[in-house]
């Protein structure tokens, strides 16, 4: 087992450093080596929504904890730098499942409140840091709020900003060392949230065609920026063009590269 102490100060030392923390996230031991070995990489973070795909299931706590857990520990172990999990939101008992993950090699994640009252919320992020302590080690939680991705279209977005804030708060005031904000984009948001939790405070999710490149995110005080679902999608696209051309009578990429 490797020193989950020093991996989740490694882990840590990433997110309040002047230089934002890029993840592009991960879902089977490939994808992780491959990631792990590009230049630049620091550290790795699991997506749920890709691991759960990968066996078939939907999003939302569908796959199995047991199944899940099993491959971010396979992952764990592929690799030498300190992994985040995605724990959605916890599996009925964030505790538990956080303690499972630090058991196999994690030493940070994401919880989601999923617009839960925010004092149950709260508690689901003091039971996650709590079990962190108890095994020894200040565990990385990003914090999640669903305030956007759960709101309707026609939502004013001054009153979503407004709620995160407050929600973010309460989760950096009970020991979060940052809050993860999915679904926002626009720079004035960014900026309006970034102010108000502070600098490398905030976490965001980079979107193709909407998000703003990581360099200004990193000039806008944003600790870290990850792909969630969207690398799996890189790689399924990559795939299906290659299979379209090959099939339609061409041949594959001469930019292939032997990665496994």
């Amino acid at each position: 087992m490797p020193d989950l102490a020093a991996r989740a100060r490694t882990l840590t030392d990433l997110h309040t450093a002047p230089e934002i923390l890029v993840l592009a996230n991960v879902w089977d031991v490939v994808s992780a080596r491959v990631v792990a070995a590009t230049d630049g990489v620091r550290a790795l973070a699991t997506a749920s929504h890709s691991i759960a795909a990968t066996f078939g299931y939907e999003d939302g706590e569908n796959i199995p904890l047991d199944l899940h857990l099993d491959m971010v520990g396979r992952i764990v172990a592929a690799v030498e730098l300190p992994v985040s999990m995605d724990m959605e939101a916890g599996y009925g008992d964030p505790g538990e499942t956080a303690r499972r993950a630090i058991e196999r090699g994690v030493v940070g994640g994401n919880l989601e409140d999923r617009m839960q009252p925010l004092d149950d919320a709260v508690a689901a992020v003091e039971a996650v840091l709590r079990a962190g302590r108890d095994a020894g080690i200040d565990f990385v939680l990003n914090a999640r709020t669903d305030v956007f991705v759960q709101a309707p279209r026609d939502a004013d977005r001054g009153r979503l900003v407004d709620e995160a804030i407050r929600r973010g708060r309460a989760f950096l005031d009970a020991g979060a060392p940052v809050v993860f904000v999915p679904g926002v984009v626009a720079r004035e948001e960014i900026v309006a949230l970034a102010d108000a939790l502070g600098p490398r405070r905030l976490t965001v999710i980079s979107v193709p065609r909407y998000s703003l490149p990581a360099r200004e995110l990193e000039e806008l005080g944003v600790a870290r920026v990850s792909t969630g679902p969207f690398t799996q999608r890189v790689a399924l696209t990559a795939l299906q063009d290659a299979t379209a051309e090959i099939v339609a009578g061409g041949v594959l990429p001469e930019s292939t590269r032997t990665l496994n």
